[in-house]
């Protein structure tokens, strides 16, 4: 079957413009749910004090209620002397004597001041000789003493409608003594996962399926908004079964949200479906990137979206389209997004004529000014989304935009990602365990994967504490060493053997695989160290295969062991957990650059002692395969 082709891709604010004419969002109904269930929740109506807080006079500290005039000229030479009243104020109790003039009373912090009372003396400001008090320093009316109804009066408007109530706007309603609150209902999204190529987590995998991401994120972001996910389940390419499960959705939930289904080729029944609603799709195509495919519909005045089924897209035009409807039926105001100003760190391409949404993590330099490094792995990535700071919008007509460029930057999320080590450079499974014990002391880590030549450069610019790389030098051989200049130092790292893998039926030699034409090759993406050995070994020759260039030693492994490719270069470790057939080229070195004005950082000192020959860590690399700096 020919693939059908979008018939109208829309500007994105002309798409949402044209869905939301069709939908109706309103704040769910309110309901009464008791105060130790309201964590979270979003307030229906305004909530004033029922009583005063504090309800009474109370006393700040442990001392002696006193009227204040009688402590004036109070000092170490000239003390003021009180009678003491015959009774001791404890906590809870009312008092039964009144505090007349030339007497004081006894009083616990949090007890009712007596009548006549205008200030409490501390203890330790005072001596007791008898039945007399001993006062040598004076106090003022009010001096230590919370009047009641200072904190809240009753009558007072204490919580606004619209509040998300933590854990903070839930103490302020247990002090007025509120048992139950009015919230505004959850809005019900029900949530279905389509196609023949989705299991669940737990189910069998096997080779062209993929587990169901997209309905977990799916159902916690709508959690994290406010809402009450129903997650239907994930359906097969099944016309009559998608049907039912979209009228029981409609028949019991606020918004329905589909995943997959939507690029309008052979098996995608989900628009299919949708089509028959009444109005049905309003839009399917957005000149986006992610998320060209989003469907946007309606049932009557209900919303119904079909998200794109690689998880990034998904995520993404959840986002952009859903979210802001699901807090406006959640009773929260549609969020004001934060931007901010960066430097890109690294040239980026983009398509002309769809808006592209640019995923980046931010990094300060030396200057305390942000830069911006892209972080796209496609739009199937599930790590790129949860791992980035923010997006850039690239324009409809922009396809370059340079290194060093200002960009705008939007916030994902509302607080800044501060990380006591930046790591930028290449990555390796090593790296991955000295991360996992920096973060076991509690340090936490930001890894950017740009390859050893960008994780240089970002080094040389001050923007990261560490930065992984395997760069040789073909005139000295020398690992590393020869890159550095004067603002930068190496850390030593481990070795680790490269080398040529196959399948485990293919026993060839190197010599002999690099001979035969027909054998398609996987290679390493361009700026990567082992690109550089590939490089010398291929010499001239470009096997096919030769442009497919995946930035990772796992995707190396994968592409073999999955048959798509016959033959790869990539590291010891991940060849044996992949159970690859290795031939060792040469022994490379990962080292560790480091700008020398942050050498002297908390979480760099205990990388430097991680990394110590006698290390506990340091035995586990050789464990997984690594080699000490010495080579061996």
């Amino acid at each position: 079957m020919k693939q059908q082709q979008f018939l109208e891709v829309l500007d994105r604010d002309e798409a949402e413009r044209r869905w939301r004419q069709a939908i109706r969002v309103v704040a769910a109904s309110a309901e009464e749910i008791p105060l130790d269930e309201a964590l979270g929740r979003v307030l229906a109506e305004d909530v004033r004090a029922a009583v005063d807080v504090p309800g009474f006079d109370r006393s700040n500290m442990d001392g002696f209620a006193v009227r204040a005039r009688d402590t004036f000229g109070a000092s170490e030479e000239e003390p003021r002397r009180l009678h003491l009243n015959a009774e001791t104020i404890p906590t809870g109790v009312a008092p039964q004597l009144e505090v007349e003039e030339g007497t004081a009373t006894p009083i616990a912090t949090g007890g009712m001041l007596p009548r006549g009372a205008d200030a409490v003396v501390p203890v330790e400001h005072t001596d007791v000789e008898g039945a007399e008090l001993i006062v040598r320093r004076p106090r003022v009316p009010g001096g230590a003493v919370a009047f009641a109804g200072t904190d809240m009066g009753m009558g007072e408007t204490v919580l606004f409608a619209g509040a998300r109530l933590s854990s903070r706007e839930t103490g302020v309603l247990a002090a007025i003594g509120r048992e139950r609150v009015a919230v505004v209902g959850r809005p019900r999204v029900a949530i279905l996962s389509t196609g023949d190529e989705i299991v669940q987590p737990g189910e069998a995998m096997r080779p062209g399926l993929v587990f169901d991401s997209n309905g977990r994120i799916l159902a916690d972001a709508v959690r994290e908004l406010g809402g009450e996910p129903l997650f239907m389940g994930a359906f097969r390419d099944d016309v009559v079964a998608l049907r039912a499960a979209v009228a029981e959705a409609l028949a019991s939930a606020d918004l329905v949200l589909l995943s997959g289904g939507t690029s309008k080729g052979e098996g995608d029944l989900n628009a299919q479906v949708i089509a028959d609603l009444s109005p049905g799709i309003l839009v399917h195509g957005v000149a986006l990137k992610p998320g060209k495919p989003i469907c946007l519909a309606a049932s009557g005045d209900k919303p119904v979206v079909i998200l794109p089924g690689f998880p990034t897209s998904a995520v993404f035009t959840f986002h952009e389209f859903v979210a802001p409807v699901l807090r406006e039926m959640a009773g929260v105001p549609r969020d004001h997004r934060e931007t901010l100003t960066a430097r890109l760190a690294m040239r980026v391409q983009s398509e002309r004529g769809r808006l592209e949404y640019l995923l980046v993590g931010l990094v300060p330099g030396p200057d305390g000014k942000l830069a911006a490094y892209p972080m796209g792995k496609g739009s199937g990535s599930v790590t790129a989304f949860s791992r980035a700071d923010g997006f850039v919008r690239v324009g409809r007509n922009t396809e370059i935009v340079e290194a060093d460029a200002l960009v705008e930057v939007t916030r994902i999320g509302r607080e800044p990602s501060l990380a006591d080590l930046v790591v930028i450079g290449s990555h390796c499974s090593g790296l991955d365990l000295l991360a996992s014990a920096l973060s076991a002391e509690g340090f936490k880590i930001k890894l950017m994967a740009v390859g050893s030549q960008g994780g240089l450069e970002a080094a040389r610019r001050g923007e990261c504490d560490v930065a992984p790389v395997h760069l040789l030098d073909p005139e000295s051989g020398t690992y590393n060493e020869p890159f550095l200049d004067g603002d930068l130092e190496l850390l030593p790292g481990y070795t680790r053997m490269q080398g040529v893998v196959t399948r485990s039926d293919e026993t060839r030699d190197v010599e002999a695989l690099l001979a035969d034409g027909t054998l398609r090759m996987v290679n390493r993406n361009r700026g990567a160290g082992t690109r550089v050995l590939i490089d010398a070994l291929l010499g001239d020759r470009r096997p096919p295969g030769h442009a497919y260039e995946p930035r990772s030693h796992y995707a190396v492994a994968a592409a073999v062991a999955q048959k798509r490719a016959d033959w790869g270069v990539t590291i010891a470790p991940i060849a044996e957990q992949t159970g690859l057939r290795f031939r060792p080229l040469q022994a490379e070195h990962y080292d560790f650059v480091i700008p020398r004005a942050r050498a002297n950082r908390p979480a760099v000192l205990a990388l430097r002692r991680l990394l110590e020959p006698e290390s506990a860590l340091r035995a586990r690399l050789v464990e997984a395969g690594f080699g000490d700096p010495s080579g061996n």
